[in-house]
């Protein structure tokens, strides 16, 4: 996910003084010759605690709906993070002081949800611009002008009804001073304290410190050379030698510059050995966990029940790196979930036999490979998490295109770093594997030795062709079993093939099922059962089970659906 390490929060320079003795006499001269002419103060930003570092300061949020996050931010170390909720559109204002008959430009860099920008009380024409979401930081911008008795206008914010929440940070009310003065602008931070080493892995080590006050960045240096960046207070240094040692220091940065160097910390990486390997059940569960709030319940990977076999982790965050991918745990989001706690819950479902993987992509992802470079980012930083965070593979969630050429090489690649133990899943939508000329069944056609499972979404589809040519719609076994069929008579072993769907009525936008209609479908794939009006002309009794998105809607509706589906996938033969 973009951050930008520079501040919009800047101040303008005045021009140099020119001597004092030119001025007096000029001003002298001017004065007798009647020219003289009031000088234009620079424009400034007449926002208060425009991004939020001062909490909700100078804010008022509908219904408590604001709340102030430290990850992800555009600029310093917070940002704001609001949610929509039944007919609150978590609207967040602020009064700002103006100058009659003036122009002005507002502005805020927004993410996430549906997000609104606009000024009202302008005295002229009140204006409003809005972006549909975005999975990265966006900048909404409009102009308005003041009528000649406005010396106040009230900027907002807001998302839309029943969306995700929005982010937003760093507003701009840009124009004439309307009183108050802009706000001072930043200094250089202090070096930052409390540097120490983390897990290491053969190529790399985690690294954590604590935060410093107005920094809006940190440049992390291994043995006196600049390594990494970071947003947050942690980075992991890849591309370093097994069993090395090395010496890490860390700087805070801003718009100001950059702090003097921490004191240094020695590590040293791990021996060649192997990562995690935990075998998959012939029937399997996959559940996906989010790493965030849209108004399921919040969840620690510890909360997720036994009947997951798979738990992927949603999701990663793409860089500024074509391809490449990092994690970014939430946890202002999630009530407090450490970086420590999450790594250690990870080591203790795998030793329960579970496998956990991150997941790429989502409603909103943006990561492309569509390039030779591109596919080799994508397969470095996916390894480097595993090797980090102890991930047993990837899950392949590209909702918004997939270049199969370039995904192969790009698992492929992983593959050969990874070895026999890592396990890969896909999550197409229905219209990805209506044909195996689509670019995701050929993805999956061409990994075919290495690929654990496609759980294709069987939701938020409408009417879909099944593998008998007839038209079947959403929301019933038919239309599970027979477009399940198109993949099992299309190329792919039926152990590599799940039913993925919501597992409750707010997990989706429609295509939910009750578990008893996916038992049905499992059974008749696998027993010929239970089927509806279509029934396959084999059955697949190696099928390999079941997914849902996600542990965190299970859990807000009593974990109805993997009470249900999990038992009976591990019945199946």
């Amino acid at each position: 996910m973009e951050r930008s390490a520079g501040s919009s929060r800047r101040r303008r320079r005045s021009r140099p003084v020119l001597g004092g003795t030119l001025a007096v006499v000029a001003a002298a001269a001017l004065t007798v010759t009647g020219l003289v002419s009031t000088a234009q103060a620079a424009d400034v930003n007449n926002a208060r605690n425009a991004g939020f570092e001062s909490g909700l300061a100078n804010w008022t949020c509908a219904g408590n709906s604001g709340a102030i996050v430290s990850s992800p931010v555009h600029g310093g170390t917070s940002a704001l993070k609001a949610t929509p909720a039944g007919q609150d559109n978590a609207k967040c204002s602020q009064a700002v002081k103006v100058k009659p008959n003036s122009t002005y430009t507002l502005s805020s860099w927004v993410q996430g949800g549906y997000a609104y920008l606009g000024v009202s009380g302008t005295g002229t024409t009140d204006v409003s611009t809005w972006s549909p979401g975005s999975a990265t930081w966006t900048k909404l911008s409009t102009g308005f002008k003041t009528g000649a008795n406005t010396t106040s206008v009230t900027v907002y914010t807001h998302g839309w009804y029943g969306q995700a929440a929005y982010l937003a940070d760093d507003f701009e009310v840009t124009g004439p001073d309307g009183g108050g003065g802009e706000e001072p602008g930043p200094v250089i931070p202090a070096a930052p304290g409390g540097l120490a080493a983390g897990a290491t892995t053969t190529s790399s080590v985690s690294l954590s410190w604590n935060a410093v006050s107005g920094a809006t960045g940190y440049t992390v240096y291994r043995d006196g050379t600049k390594a990494t960046t970071s947003t947050g207070t942690s980075a992991t240094v890849t591309g370093l030698t097994a069993d090395t040692a090395y010496q890490f220091s860390v700087s805070a940065t801003n718009a100001a510059g950059e702090s003097v160097k921490s004191a240094a910390v020695s590590a040293r990486t791990a021996k060649n050995g192997t990562g995690p390997v935990t075998t998959v059940p012939k029937h399997a569960v996959t559940g996906y966990w989010q790493n965030f709030n849209n108004g399921a319940a919040v969840q620690k990977l510890s909360d997720v029940p036994a009947d997951y076999d798979i738990i992927a982790v949603s999701f990663a965050d793409a860089t500024a790196t074509q391809g490449a991918v990092t994690f970014n745990l939430d946890t202002a989001g999630l009530n407090g979930y450490t970086d420590a706690q999450f790594r250690s819950d990870i080591k203790a479902k795998q030793a329960a036999g579970k496998n956990v993987i991150i997941s790429i992509g989502g409603e909103l992802g943006t990561v492309r490979v569509d390039s030779d470079a591109s596919a080799t980012a994508f397969s470095n930083s996916v390894y480097a998490l595993m090797q980090d965070y102890g991930f047993n593979g990837v899950d392949i969630d590209l909702e918004n295109g997939l270049n199969a050429t370039y995904m192969t090489k790009a698992l492929r690649q992983l593959s050969a770093k990874a070895g026999s133990g890592l396990v890969i899943t896909m999550a197409p939508q229905t219209i990805d594997m209506q044909s195996t000329s689509g670019e995701y069944f050929k993805t999956a056609l061409n990994v075919k030795d290495i690929l654990t499972v496609v759980n294709m979404q069987y939701y938020n589809s409408g009417s879909m062709l099944g593998c008998d040519g007839k038209v079947y719609s959403q929301g019933s076994v038919d239309f599970l079993t027979a477009l399940a069929c198109i993949q099992l008579e299309g190329g792919l072993d039926p152990s590599q093939v799940g039913i993925g769907v919501p597992a409750s009525t707010r997990g989706a936008g429609s295509g939910y099922v009750s578990p008893s209609i996916v038992n049905a479908a499992l059974d008749c794939l696998a027993k010929g059962t239970s089927c509806g009006s279509f029934k396959p002309s084999k059955t697949y009794p190696s099928l390999r089970g079941a997914m849902t998105w996600s542990t965190n809607w299970d859990a807000t509706a009593g974990f109805a659906w993997s009470k249900a589906v999990g038992p009976h996938v591990r019945s199946l033969p």
